[in-house]
C-alpha cells in the first residue's frame, strides 16, 4: 500500500525521530511511504482556542495537500498522533461548515475518511499486530485523551505493544486520567495542569517502568518534562519508536 505521512507540527519541529520511526515500521511491513513536503499545521490549536477563521485557512491547505497525495496514488494518510488525526476526522468538516464552505467540508470529509492514527492503520487497515519489533524494557502505556475519547482507538496500541519481543508491559494506574497538557490548557490553567501532571507522574513512578509511552508527542513532552525535573530516570518514548525498535536484550 502507498501511504502518505502526516507528520504533525510537533513531530516535524521537535520530534523528527517519531516520523522516521513511523516510516521504518511501515516500510518494514512492505509499504511505500510518501511525505507531502508542503504540509503544515492541521489547525487544531486554532480551533480549540477560538480562532475559527485562522483554522479554516489551515483546514483548506491540509485538504488540498492530502487530496493531491491521494490523487497521486496514496490509499491512506497516517499520523503518529491521536490528537491531530482526531482533529482531521472530527473538526475539519465542522470548521469548514462554520466558515460557510460546504464544498470544502465535503472534501475534508473525504480526506478524513482515509486518515488514520498509527495504531488504527496497523490494526484495522493493514491487519497486523506483530510488526517485528523487539524492545527489552519495562514499559507503561498512557492512552492520551484525544486518542481515547475522540478517536476511540481503544486497546489497539496495547495489542501492538503486547506483540513486541522482550517488552515487560505494565499497567498504568488511572491510565485514562489526562496528563494535564491539553494544548493551550497547560498555558491558560498552569496550576491545574501542574496538579494533573503530578498525579500522572505518581502513577508512572508506581509502575517502576523504565519507559512511558503514548501515541502523542504532546503528552509525552509534558510528562517527560515533569519526570526530568524530578530526575526520576524514566524515559518517554513514542509508540512508533518502540514499534520500530529491533533492540536485542543484550544490547
Amino acid at each position: 500500500m502507498r501511504i502518505a505521512l502526516f507528520v504533525t507540527c510537533l513531530g516535524d519541529v521537535l520530534f523528527p525521530d517519531v516520523g522516521k520511526a513511523t516510516v521504518a515500521v511501515l516500510e518494514r511491513l512492505g509499504h511505500e511511504v510518501v511525505f507531502p513536503a508542503d504540509q503544515t499545521c492541521c489547525g487544531q490549536m486554532h480551533t480549540n482556542t477560538g480562532y475559527p477563521g485562522d483554522a479554516a485557512g489551515l483546514v483548506r491547505h491540509h485538504v488540498e495537500v492530502f487530496e493531491r497525495a491521494l490523487a497521486d496514488g496514496a490509499e491512506a494518510v497516517v499520523a503518529p498522533s491521536g490528537s491531530c488525526a482526531g482533529s482531521v476526522r472530527h473538526q475539519h468538516a465542522m470548521v469548514a461548515r462554520r466558515a460557510g464552505d460546504e464544498h470544502l467540508a465535503a472534501r475534508a470529509e473525504t480526506v478524513a475518511a482515509r486518515t488514520y492514527e498509527l495504531s488504527e492503520l496497523l490494526v484495522d487497515v493493514l491487519g497486523v499486530t506483530d510488526v517485528g519489533a523487539s524492545y527489552p524494557h519495562r514499559v507503561t502505556y498512557h492512552p492520551t485523551c484525544h486518542s481515547l475519547r475522540m478517536l476511540r482507538v481503544g486497546d489497539r496500541p496495547l495489542q501492538l505493544l503486547r506483540q513486541v519481543r522482550g517488552i515487560d508491559l505494565v499497567e498504568l494506574p488511572a491510565s485514562d486520567s489526562c496528563c494535564g497538557f491539553g494544548g493551550t490548557f497547560s498555558v491558560k490553567n498552569a496550576d491545574t495542569s501542574t496538579a494533573m501532571l503530578a498525579d500522572k507522574m505518581s502513577a508512572v513512578l508506581a509502575t517502576r517502568a523504565e519507559v512511558v509511552t503514548a501515541g502523542d508527542v504532546s503528552c509525552l513532552m509534558h510528562i517527560g518534562g515533569g519526570l526530568t525535573r524530578l530526575r526520576a530516570g524514566v524515559r518517554t518514548t513514542h509508540l512508533a519508536e518502540i514499534l520500530a525498535s529491533t533492540e536485542s536484550a543484550s544490547a
